[in-house]
C-alpha cells in the first residue's frame, strides 16, 4: 500500500497487484485496436545501449514475455535508464507494469516525473518525483504498480527513471505497460493512446 509519509509503496503493504482484464494504454501512431510498427513510436530513453531499442518495450499486454523484436537495455556497467513517453491526449494513469530481465538485471527502483520535458540524468536524480516504486523482479509480468490515482490526471507525459538494478552490471527491460484512460482532447503530437482490452488473444492472431 502507498505510504504517503516517503512516497512510497512497500512489498509487505501490496504494493504490487496481480493483473486482470482490464483497459490497458498502447502508445501508437494510429487510432486503430493493434499495434503500431515499433519503429512509429515516439518514445524515446537515455543510455540505451541499442538507439531506438526501447521502442521494443510498448506492445500488447499477451505479448509481454516476447522479446523477439529485442529490449531495452542500458549501457555496459551504468545500470540507469530514463524513458519518456508522450502522449497525444491527457491521460489519467491508474498503474504501471514492469517486466524486467533476469540474473539481476531488473530495476529495483521506478521514479516517475509526469509533464516534465526534456528531463536528464541530473535533473531526474535531482528533482522530487510524483511517486516512487521499490520494484520486484516481475519476470512473469503479472504483477503492477498502483498510482497515486489523483496525481496522475492530465497527463501529458510521463517520464520513468529507473536509477538502478538488483545488481548486474546492466538494467534490461522487457515490457513496459500502462493502465489508465485518455480524454478526446489531443494535441498535435505523434504518438496517440489507443485502448486494447487484456487478455484478448484473438485481436492479436
Amino acid at each position: 500500500m502507498y505510504n504517503s509519509e516517503n512516497g512510497k509503496s512497500s512489498l509487505e503493504g501490496g504494493r504490487a497487484t496481480l493483473l486482470s482484464s482490464a483497459w490497458w494504454l498502447v502508445v501508437t501512431m494510429q487510432e486503430k485496436t493493434q499495434m503500431a510498427d515499433h519503429s512509429d513510436l515516439q518514445v524515446s530513453a537515455l543510455n540505451e545501449a541499442v538507439p531506438g531499442s526501447v521502442k521494443s518495450v510498448f506492445k500488447a499486454w499477451e505479448q509481454r514475455l516476447n522479446s523477439s523484436e529485442g529490449h531495452l537495455e542500458s549501457n555496459d556497467g551504468d545500470p540507469e535508464l530514463l524513458v519518456f513517453i508522450p502522449f497525444t491526449s491527457d491521460v489519467k494513469i491508474k498503474s504501471i507494469s514492469v517486466v524486467g530481465g533476469a540474473d539481476g538485471t531488473s530495476p529495483c527502483k521506478m521514479r516517475a516525473f509526469i509533464n516534465r520535458d526534456g528531463i536528464d540524468f541530473s535533473d531526474a536524480q535531482s528533482m522530487q518525483p510524483i511517486q516512487e516504486w521499490d520494484l520486484a523482479e516481475n519476470l512473469q509480468g503479472m504483477l503492477e504498480y498502483q498510482t497515486r490515482y489523483s496525481r496522475f490526471q492530465g497527463v501529458a507525459s510521463l517520464t520513468l527513471h529507473f536509477p538502478e538494478n538488483f545488481g548486474a552490471e546492466t538494467t534490461q527491460i522487457r515490457y513496459i505497460g500502462l493502465k489508465g484512460e485518455a480524454t478526446q482532447l489531443k494535441r498535435d503530437v505523434v504518438a496517440t493512446i489507443v485502448y486494447e482490452i487484456t487478455p484478448n488473444p484473438s485481436d492479436h492472431k
